[in-house]
């Protein structure tokens, strides 16, 4: 079986190394984002040492749907097209020059939270459960026949490394078993079920503002869900901003009175932030260009 595969990010490769160590498939080439255009993911990975060990042809593409890529699709003539890791929609010209056989992957359970970032919205929606996904792409958004699924649980304190850690291992895990199945000959896969379809929205970096306002949970469970290999939430101290990777539950505020975004405490480990709720995070690794940690007493945000 011969594969075109289609993506720029880590979970594109983990699917080239399962491709190409899999019996009876041929990894053809891999198609991915210019360098130049590495920033359209923050996750971006580049896949030119995997397509060299694996002896795949290195396809650079801006626009998966251009003329001149479908072009070279049909010229590959691969048996079934993966796309994995690619963020743009593939159209009906795609899959037609694909032969219609076009697999993709989505770190949800689907039907559920079709869309976009949804390792973030995952972990802001606090689900206890969720999955990897691999379909046959149709015309609609991630909707198309499933042909697996893997559930596994979120823990508490999941952050977006260790849930796309985690959802890398399954896709490696589906793929190894699906291959084989799908050079056998056909899979239809299963219908999704619309009625308990959702869809989860774009986030764009600015979304990781915090609103100290907020209850120091809600802000914990932000700083989580959009840290690496996301670009971070943040606030400003003092006109510079502060990036926060990590942050947990204080008690100092019980006994001290401030308003939301005050800094309540300075110790070895960091800062503490009094929140909406009266309760305090403790900021323990964070980036900024100033020198050290906000002073005592001033207020994150002010002014933003």
């Amino acid at each position: 079986m011969r594969a075109l595969l289609i993506g720029a990010v880590e979970g594109t490769r983990v699917a080239a190394n399962a491709i190409a160590g899999t019996p009876g498939w041929d990894l053809a080439a891999i198609a991915t984002l210019p360098p130049e255009l590495a920033a359209r993911h923050s996750d971006f990975v580049d896949l030119a040492p995997v397509a060299a060990r694996h002896g795949a042809s290195l396809i650079p593409v801006a626009q998966c749907n251009a003329p001149a890529f479908l072009e070279e699709m049909r010229r590959i003539a691969a048996d079934i097209v993966f796309v994995i890791g690619w963020s743009q929609i593939c159209g009906p010209e795609f899959r037609a020059a694909a032969g219609g056989r076009v697999v993709g992957y989505h770190p949800a359970p689907l039907p559920r939270l079709r869309g976009r970032a949804v390792i973030p919205w995952t972990i802001l929606l606090d689900e206890k459960i969720t999955a990897s996904s691999l379909f046959w792409i149709d015309d609609g958004i991630d909707s198309g026949p499933l042909l697996a699924q893997r559930f596994f649980h979120v823990a508490p304190g999941e952050t977006a490394a260790t849930l796309y850690a985690k959802h890398m291992a399954v896709l490696d895990a589906m793929l190894r078993e699906l291959l084989p199945r799908l050079a056998r000959g056909p899979v239809p896969g299963d219908a999704q079920d619309e009625a308990v379809a959702t869809w989860a929205t774009r986030r764009r970096p600015s979304d990781g503002r915090i609103d100290w306002r907020a209850p120091a949970e809600e802000i914990e469970r932000l700083v989580r869900a959009v840290g690496r290999p996301y670009p971070g939430a943040f606030s400003e101290a003092g006109g510079d901003r502060i990036t926060i990777w990590s942050a947990r539950a204080c008690a100092c505020a019980d006994r001290q009175h401030a308003s939301p975004g005050q800094v309540i405490l300075h110790d070895a480990e960091g800062f503490a932030v009094r929140c909406g709720d009266g309760r305090a995070l403790h900021i323990v690794e964070f980036e900024t260009a100033a020198p050290r940690a906000p002073a005592l007493h001033s207020v994150l945000g002010a002014g933003a």
